[in-house]
Formats: C-alpha cells, sequence, structure tokens
C-alpha cells in the first residue's frame, strides 16, 4: 500500500478539505506525491514567470487558503512520472474518483483537472496542459 511522506502530507494540509479526502482516497490505490498545495506570492510568481502556471498572484486557486487547488504526481518505477499519457491516465482516476465520492457525499465539490480545463472531455483541445494540477469547482 502506498502512503504519503511527510513533506506530501505538509503540502496537502494547506488545500481544502475535499482535496485532502480526495486525495486520501487516491494514495491508497496510486501510488503519487503532493507537489504543491497552498502557494504563497513569492512562489505563485515564479511559478507564472517560469511558465509553470498561467496566473500571477492572487489569482489562483493555489493561493487561497485553505488552497483550492492541489498539484500531485504519480510514482512510476522510474520515479516521477510527469509524461503526458501517464499524466493524462492519472488525471481520469482522479476525476473518476472525485466523481465516486462526490455521488456518494463524502465530498462536497466537482473537481476540474488541467488536462480538460474546459471539462468536455476531450483533453487534445487543452491550450495549457496541467493534468497533475486538480481543482475544486465552483457549486
Amino acid at each position: 500500500m502506498s502512503y504519503f511522506s511527510e513533506n506530501s502530507k505538509h503540502k496537502l494540509a494547506s488545500c481544502h478539505s475535499d482535496l485532502r479526502t480526495l486525495f486520501e482516497h487516491i494514495i491508497r490505490d496510486y501510488d503519487c506525491t503532493i507537489v504543491c498545495g497552498h502557494r504563497g506570492e513569492q512562489a505563485q510568481n515564479e511559478a507564472y514567470a517560469n511558465g509553470y502556471s498561467q496566473l500571477q498572484w492572487p489569482n489562483s486557486k493555489h493561493n487561497m487558503y485553505p488552497s483550492l487547488a492541489v498539484d500531485a504526481v504519480p510514482y512510476e518505477t522510474s520515479g516521477l512520472d510527469w509524461g503526458k499519457l501517464q499524466s493524462a491516465f492519472f488525471a481520469g482516476y482522479v476525476l473518476g474518483v472525485a466523481a465516486q465520492l462526490k455521488r456518494i457525499g463524502i465530498i462536497r465539490h466537482r473537481i476540474r483537472s488541467g488536462a480538460d480545463w474546459d471539462r468536455d472531455y476531450d483533453v487534445d483541445d487543452t491550450t495549457f496542459w496541467d493534468a497533475c494540477h486538480f481543482e475544486i469547482m465552483p457549486d
């Protein structure tokens, strides 16, 4: 069984309770790490400057506290896997678990991934690929 490192637990603790609950379920069956939860002003502006975010401080869902977004990356035998195919598969798995948890009332919000910003189930039309980004959707 997979488990989160103390570092991942710390980052996940900065996130909305629905994201914490979701990834506590994900880690049971899918080995992954939490890369980012809440981002302060400097970290957000660095992410923007380096092309990892399209939003400057304070406009990202990562900038709220608790964070309404989390970045999580799957582990493979060779380490972290940022590849498009694996990250799309991981995003689909996370979104499927999230939909089930919402349907049975364990989490309250829908979740969106940066693999499908417009939620049309077509990842080929995504102009900013961020499959390992997951965020709370408004009710």
